[in-house]
């Protein structure tokens, strides 16, 4: 029980009371459930719901929330069912694990589709008890210090689902803790130059930073400390990802990011912060325009402070946060502060205000199935920085950075954004594709003319996916007729292009599954759909197309085969794709990417549901599971190279291991450019006992070549082994 033992440390230092007995009493129903589990690190599994508990406690969550940490894996990996955690704990840690639980048992029609379930399945449950996103944080901060032991692949596209949906909503809550190592993490995985060129940057000028940071610590607490009683000041620096967007992003050199430098003042009273300000003023030069007010203006994710950049005498910029103590916390923990500080949310009405965002997104998934469309909503309406602009009237409307007109009127209402004819800013006409600048005053032009709505157009115009949807649901509302003839012959279009013919008497049926499949009631809930643009067909065809290819191309293996036996007898040692199939020359055919096919390989091939045949080779992982399932064998053919195969370049992946030193990186590129081979991707990572580890791509003709240069690299001062690459 050492690591409950650590956790247990930690919950007793807290300052509240926590139901231990319970805990503990979780953590040994875990511990069993979990025996003889292990992760990828080879660590026992219990050890990840362990470091979730322990966040989670660092953060003063209560001990429902720390039970539900220690169980959140149970219902989906082990036999216990909720039922059963209901029953020994408590409807309401049981409504919190059931909130974090993939929907992993339930068949979808496509990965895609699962992971927008599961997106909505979270949030759900998170309007209803917000408790179930901090541990969802908290269990993903976890996974993602322990990343390392996952696969590239998996790694990068953990990484990017962490960049661009469970790290905005960190910031969204206010947890900058998470929220920043989050970011960091997922840029080591994404682009892991930048971000060694950015710490490799910062660790260069470490000493130096230190030195400059207590030097105006101490000048400030000397100015302060006086006048100012249960006063704090300390110094960081900007988060590698928080450089990385300015440098990268916005094209910035390195020195010229003002606020890389920061020093943070704690005081007790909303008038101290502004007195506060005016005594950093007089010590040193402020810059025009750097100065931001988000007490008077808030952040949507209650964050609160005085932001002021100056300039000391040696011309260095730095900026200054100037906040009080229960600004800080909330600053700190967002809202896990009210667990922390508090003892608990008072006044539920004021959390559910607080949350309220949940529930808009909500709105704007309805019906969709498309996991890219519900990241980008997050994207948008979630973005890290924001304007904000006024109404005539002095009011404050936040929005993304980016966003219109058209997004600051449907702000305001719906039926402002309906009734828009025109916008003036600052007493100015303009245009409505117009973007917004902090600082604006905004004023919406409206008509009361009958019938007047929205345009189309708008939808290619604005910035929040809320603005788009509220769009949509006019033109759903308004225009129903119109929006089923155009859907219909959008659809009609859509199945010429992809040839998919459905008799007359069968299209109603097969388009009622389609409808089913988008959560819809009806064909004409499905045609209004794609007119008013709740269902992009151009993501969606896919999806339709292997729905016909299951109920109406069921003989598609019988009649391919039928064909490869007709042309068997013409056999012609050219073919256009490299490949003969039992004779056939023109047959569709694809290389599949988890062994990646030489010519020279001996291979095989597999008839795909209306995608050609996908070649193997025989000594592949999935050829030899497939062939031994015997319900399957009557898709496997054989196959050969052609005689020639003209210009045709394939793409393989190695993997070398060595000594780490200085070069080798250079010495293994300038041996690729020798041979005169076009290299498509190179990563290299560092591995246990100063080895490292280098995964290359590139292009070649043939298995002799592939022998040749991993014989080259092999030479190569360093390098211990060279392998083809198995995914």
């Amino acid at each position: 029980m050492a690591d409950f033992n650590e956790l247990e440390l930690i919950l007793k230092t807290n300052q509240r009371s926590y139901d231990l007995p319970m805990i503990e009493k979780a953590y040994r129903l875990a511990e069993e459930a979990h025996r003889g589990q292990l992760r990828k690190s080879g660590d026992a599994y219990i050890t990840h719901p362990l470091a979730v508990a322990e966040t989670l406690a660092e953060f003063g969550m209560d001990s429902e929330t720390i039970v539900a940490a220690i169980l959140h894996d149970v219902v989906e990996d082990t036999d216990i069912n909720l039922a059963q955690i209901k029953k020994e704990f408590s409807p309401e840690i049981a409504e919190i694990v059931n909130g974090v639980t993939k929907l992993g048992k339930i068949p979808f029609s496509s990965r895609e589709e699962q992971q927008a379930e599961n997106i909505r399945k979270m949030l759900l449950a998170m309007s209803a008890d917000i408790r179930v996103m901090i541990l969802k944080l908290a269990d993903r901060l976890h996974n993602m210090r322990t990343l390392d032991f996952k696969t590239e692949q998996k790694q990068r596209d953990t990484a990017l689902e962490t960049m661009e949906l469970y790290a905005p909503i960190a910031h969204r809550l206010g947890i900058r803790q998470i929220q920043e190592e989050l970011e960091d993490i997922s840029l080591r995985y994404l682009d892991p130059v930048a971000y060694n060129e950015i710490e490799t940057l910062l660790a260069m000028e470490k000493d130096e930073r230190n030195s400059f940071l207590n030097l105006i610590i101490s000048k400030i607490e000397e100015r302060l400390s006086p006048t100012y009683n249960n006063i704090k000041i300390d110094g960081r620096v900007k988060s590698i990802y928080g450089i990385y967007r300015k440098v990268y992003a916005q094209s910035r050199a390195f020195d010229e990011i003002y606020d890389i430098y920061a020093i943070r003042i704690i005081v007790n009273t909303l008038n101290e912060c502004y007195n506060v300000l005016g005594e950093i003023h007089d010590m040193f030069r402020p810059i025009p325009s750097r100065f931001k007010d988000y007490i008077s203006t808030p952040k949507p994710n209650m964050y609160q402070s005085l932001h002021t950049t100056v300039i000391d005498r040696e011309a260095v910029p730095f900026e200054v946060q100037i906040r009080t103590w229960e600004m800080n916390h909330t600053a700190e923990y967002g809202i896990a502060a009210h667990w922390k500080y508090k003892e608990g949310v008072e006044g539920k009405d004021k959390l559910d205000e607080k949350i309220s965002w949940v529930r808009q997104l909500l709105e704007t998934q309805t019906g969709t199935v498309d996991a890219q469309e519900i990241v980008g909503t997050i994207k948008s309406d979630l973005a890290a920085e924001e304007v904000f602009v006024f109404t005539p009237k002095g009011s404050v409307v936040t929005l993304p950075v980016g966003a219109t007109v058209i997004d600051f009127a449907y702000a305001i209402h719906s039926e402002v954004g309906n009734r828009m004819i025109g916008a003036k800013i600052d007493g100015r006409m303009v245009s409505l594709d117009t973007k917004l600048q902090t600082g604006m005053i905004v004023n919406i032009i409206t008509t009361n003319m009958p019938g007047h709505g929205p345009s189309r157009d708008w939808l290619n115009i604005v910035r929040t996916a809320s603005t788009r949807n509220k769009i949509r649901s006019w033109f759903k509302k308004e225009r129903r007729d119109e929006n089923i003839a155009q859907g219909k012959a959008e659809l009609e279009r859509e199945f010429k292009r992809y040839n998919l013919s459905v008799s007359a008497e069968d299209m109603p049926v097969f388009l009622r599954k389609i409808a089913k499949n988008h959560h819809l009631n009806s064909i004409d809930d499905f045609y209004a759909a794609i007119g008013y643009g709740g269902i992009v067909l151009s993501k969606s065809m896919q999806r339709i197309r292997d729905m016909y290819m299951r109920h109406y191309k069921t003989t598609s293996e019988e009649e391919m085969r039928k064909q490869l036996e007709k042309t068997a007898s013409h056999r012609s040692k050219k073919a256009s794709s490299g490949v003969i199939v039992e004779g056939l020359d023109g047959c569709l055919v694809k290389f599949s990417k988890c062994c990646s096919p030489l010519p020279g390989d001996s291979i095989v091939g597999y008839i795909t549901r209306g995608f050609g045949v996908s070649i193997h080779r025989k000594d592949c992982i999935n050829a030899d599971g497939a062939v031994r399932d015997l319900s399957q064998s009557e898709r496997w053919v054989e196959c050969e190279w052609a005689d020639k195969i003209d210009g045709e370049r394939f793409k393989s992946t190695v993997d070398i291991y060595g000594k780490d030193r200085a070069g080798l990186l250079v010495d293994v590129s300038t041996a690729l450019n020798n041979m005169r081979v076009p290299v498509y991707s190179l990563i290299a990572r560092e591995q246990p006992d100063d080895a490292t580890g280098i995964q290359i791509t590139f292009g070649i003709s043939d298995l002799t070549q592939l022998q040749h240069i991993m014989s080259s690299l092999s030479k190569i001062s360093g390098i211990s082994r060279v392998e083809r690459t198995v995914q």
